[in-house]
């Protein structure tokens, strides 16, 4: 019984919990900016590729 409230007490496990949860929501929020800068910069020299192939 002392082992079951000692574990209920502990509050560590929880606060590493929610940080492995805040660090998932970042690389997940990381991912999609850098796909979506990744679009961008292959538009931007597509173009440049194109204006310059008919200079």
């Amino acid at each position: 019984m002392q082992s079951i409230r000692k574990f209920i007490k502990n509050n560590k496990a929880a606060t590493a919990i929610e940080y492995g949860l805040i660090a998932a929501l970042i690389a997940v929020a990381a991912i999609a900016a850098m796909k979506g800068l990744g679009n961008q910069l292959q538009n931007t020299f597509g173009s440049v590729t194109t204006k310059m192939a008919t200079a």
